[in-house]
């Protein structure tokens, strides 16, 4: 039976602390305003609520400009507050160091009305003690956007503030032999502190989706003089400085990561849960992980997916399996430069012979939506499922093939298909596709799989080095069909992997971006669905299906798990945890 926690239980009691400071102090004594102050940790005999997790993957880094991998996203979102959030239930923007914002005639000005009252932590994990560094300003969220356009830290999301924000786009864009500290932190980027609690954020033109990015990661404020005093080791435990409702106690690769609560933050910023200590231990190994799970080790998990059925069919289970759907979008990309897919026919054939519904099924075993268009249900902008495409249609693909020059398949040239590590049989199920639908010989596939990482050196080579053909997925960083068809580099003058050429649509999708009218943008998305994935449409990629997938959760832990994360992180301070009932269970 486990009673204790490795750490002791962290109260901090501020005011307390500044009570009896005051009772001391001469009369008309004033505090420095620059005054830091020690928040002793409180040891406690009670038990600590402690959340206890398992991850495969290693945090990337803490920083808010830097990380772009869900696994250090979600302890950002614990560790910083940014502009706004999204509500764990409902997933929309709601204020958090913004209290209300203000919008000019022109749509390119946002005024920013911040809290004063939120504090920078430097928490000790040595003596379990946080210092209180000084208040949250509008200044530094200057900082940390304009930090955050700098190309020099190599920030996949640098691109994608960059694309809206006045000026970041001219950083963000500059050789990293000839960035500056000026060209970054000057008066480049239009992004400026009027006050201590006002931000001034100007777009490069009016962007109907704004709001819904400001939750992001990568526009949160970090502290200048700790990035400055660090440098590059200013986001490891014991340096970071942070603001959230929780800090950074232990990470220890290949072993451990540990969360502290931070009990002297703002009550009205916590969303109520009673969780003192996050644990998520490194197990590598999924079906350990559900080993652990079983014996009361994890209140929560991932299923192997050779499990997935006998879970499902297990009354046991019946009241821990909850079912999530995430938007995350994966595909088939097409190369656009090297035949036979720079022909828009032999697009339209291969993305018509995947029956995506049998996909899921079989290759999935139902942990998937088929998917015949872009942007997922859920995301403002995105048609209804199965509104716009074509979809499974070999007769269709037969004729296309045919326009395309290759009559039965007759002439085409090898594919070679380059598929995640474990996803061979997607590519599998593809050439079968082919064999059967389209009279094409099995023997004209070459199918590889690679590390997830080696992904992104595609986009560079040279034609003939380049896969015809690969699989990917996309899932949201803001809830607006623009994360989707722009950045995620289907239109021509984004990211554009696929080397797709201009064309209207682009001109439809520059158009959404400045279009400020909601039921517009609406129909203006569905023209640029339809242009995509149409009968006459360019089929730029190949959708799949929107991923779902199983967790265990047991009945002691509670949260709205199948909401809370879509968009950025996940809110610890959401969750809550019946300490009790864990012990007990653990005890039998």
């Amino acid at each position: 039976m486990i009673r204790k926690s490795v750490l002791a239980r962290c109260v901090l009691r501020l005011a307390i602390v500044f009570a009896l400071v005051a009772i001391l102090l001469p009369t008309g004594f004033a505090m420095a305003e620059d005054a830091t102050v020690t928040i002793l940790a409180t040891y406690q005999d009670d038990d600590l609520v402690v959340l206890d997790l398992a991850s495969g993957s290693e945090i990337s880094s803490l920083d808010p400009q830097v990380a772009t991998d869900i696994v250090s996203i979600t302890p950002i979102e614990n560790l910083f507050h940014g502009l706004t959030d999204y509500d764990p239930i409902t997933s929309k923007v709601v204020p958090e160091m913004a209290t209300n914002w203000d919008i000019d005639p022109s749509g390119t000005v946002w005024t920013f009305h911040l809290r004063d009252d939120v504090m920078w932590y430097r928490y000790d994990p040595g003596s379990q003690t946080a210092e209180e560094l000084r208040p949250v300003t509008a200044a530094d969220f200057v900082y940390g956007i304009k930090r955050g356009c700098d190309p020099r830290l190599g920030s996949l999301y640098g691109a994608v503030v960059a694309s809206v924000i006045a000026g970041c786009d001219v950083v963000n864009q500059t050789p990293d032999a000839d960035v500056t500290e000026e060209l970054v932190f000057g008066n480049t980027i239009a992004v400026s502190a009027p006050d201590e609690t006002t931000l001034v954020i100007e777009l490069q033109s009016p962007a109907g989706y704004f709001l819904s990015m400001t939750p992001m990661w990568v526009l949160h404020a970090v502290h200048p003089e700790t990035v400055e005093e660090f440098g590059v080791e200013w986001a490891v435990p014991g340096n970071i400085a942070t603001n959230g409702p929780y800090f950074v106690h232990e990470i220890t690769r290949a072993v451990r990561r540990v969360f502290v609560r931070n009990y002297n933050h703002n009550k009205d910023l916590d969303y109520g849960g009673n969780i003192d200590q996050i644990t998520i231990n490194m197990i590598e190994d999924i079906g350990t992980a559900f080993a652990f799970y079983q014996d009361n080790l994890l209140d929560t998990t991932v299923i192997p997916a050779a499990e997935i059925q006998s879970v499902r069919d297990n009354p046991a289970f019946d009241n821990e399996l909850v079912q999530i759907y995430d938007q995350v979008v994966y595909y088939f990309g097409f190369q656009h430069i090297k035949p036979p897919f720079d022909n828009v026919h032999a697009r339209r054939a291969f993305s018509a012979i995947i029956d995506r519904t049998a996909f899921v099924e079989k290759v999935r075993q139902g942990r998937g939506v088929p998917m015949i268009h872009w942007t997922p249900p859920g995301i403002f902008g995105a048609v209804p499922i199965n509104e716009v495409g074509v979809g499974f249609n070999p007769e269709y693909a037969r004729e296309q093939l045919a326009e395309a020059g290759y009559p039965n398949c007759a002439g085409l040239p090898e594919i070679n298909i380059i598929t995640y590590s474990g996803a061979e049989n997607w590519g599998e199920f593809l050439a079968a596709a082919a064999e059967e639908h389209l009279g094409c010989s099995s023997q004209i596939f070459t199918i590889e799989e690679i590390v997830f990482g080696v992904f992104p050196e595609y986009g560079t080579p040279t034609p003939e080095d380049r896969p015809n053909m690969w699989t990917l997925g996309w899932g949201p960083e803001y809830p607006d069909a623009h994360n989707w068809v722009f950045d995620a580099g289907l239109a021509c003058e984004s990211g554009n992997d696929i080397l797709r050429p201009c064309s209207e649509l682009d001109d439809l999708i520059d158009q959404a971006v400045r279009e400020t009218a909601p039921a517009i943008r609406e129909q203006l998305y569905h023209d640029i669905e339809e242009g995509f994935f149409g009968p006459d449409g360019e089929h730029p990629i190949a959708p799949l299906y929107m991923r779902t997938s199983f967790i265990l959760v047991k009945p002691w832990y509670t949260g709205a798990f199948e909401t809370d994360g879509l968009f950025g992180g996940e809110h610890w301070d959401h969750r809550n945890l019946d300490m009790a009932a864990k012990l007990a269970a653990r005890e039998r």
